[in-house]
């Protein structure tokens, strides 16, 4: 066989990886999206409904309840971890017994859901009040290729996280971070360094005494550009309500 057939042939393969890959991650956010939109649907028929979960305290009102996604989860441990946080700070998740931890998953490369997150988080902690200094904000970081102390600090930087006292965005080895993801049922898919990773957001509301009591599904909507947004009132709400879940948990 020629150089030239030898070259195209080795073209065409390497076209129908790219094409793959392309493909398979067109299948992960069709997936993500599906998910996203099937779990909206579920609350909105509650609301419709007049339903409204079990298990959370009458003052969360059912809007609230249904524009988080919020759900009551068995009073079981929070499974524990030691990460190092945008400080350099080695720090076991059982450092914050005593306090509510909201626990979030995020990429400090992040440019859709992530920033919204963070902002609501800087919302919830201004609406905390006196309860503020009771409440820890943590994330874990889902980009283990960008996994560095310096990459997390800069994220805390650029959203304004780092005006939260308690804040702590945690990272780790490739190898550490991946058994967090796992134990908090967190999907990572991150082909490579130049690639947008997609992940699984959610959030834990972790009591004082270090059990999972509620989790909530964060949203987002995108413009025709491809742009993650959420209209300004819909993440003041979130910010509200995430401040709303936690008090209920300090008391």
């Amino acid at each position: 066989m020629g150089d030239e057939a030898t070259e195209a042939i080795g073209n065409q393969a390497r076209r129908k990886r790219v094409l793959t890959g392309a493909v398979a991650a067109v299948v992960i956010l069709i997936l993500a999206a599906v998910a996203t939109a099937i779990a909206v649907r579920w609350h909105q028929r509650e609301a419709f409904a007049g339903q409204r979960p079990s298990g959370i305290p009458a003052s969360v009102p059912t809007g609230t309840i249904n524009l988080m996604g919020l759900s009551p989860v068995p009073a079981s441990a929070a499974p524990g971890f030691t990460l190092t946080d945008q400080d350099g700070r080695n720090l076991p998740l059982s450092r914050f017994r005593g306090k509510v931890v909201v626990l979030e998953f995020m990429d400090p490369h992040c440019t859709d859901i992530c920033p919204l997150v963070s902002q609501e988080f800087v919302d919830a902690y201004r609406d905390l009040g006196r309860s503020a200094s009771d409440v820890v904000f943590v994330a874990v970081n889902v980009n283990q290729y960008f996994n560095q102390v310096q990459a997390v600090l800069a994220y805390s930087r650029d959203h304004q996280l780092i005006t939260i006292p308690d804040w702590h965005f945690f990272t780790g080895s490739a190898t550490a971070l991946q058994a967090v993801w796992r134990d908090y049922n967190v999907e990572v898919e991150a082909p490579s360094p130049d690639a947008d990773s997609v992940h699984t957001s959610i959030v834990y509301f972790i009591g004082p005494s270090g059990t999972e009591r509620y989790i909530a599904a964060p949203m987002a909507d995108h413009a025709s550009n491809g742009t993650a947004y959420l209209p300004a009132g819909q993440i003041t709400a979130w910010g509200r309500g995430i401040a709303l879940v936690a008090g209920t948990l300090t008391s």
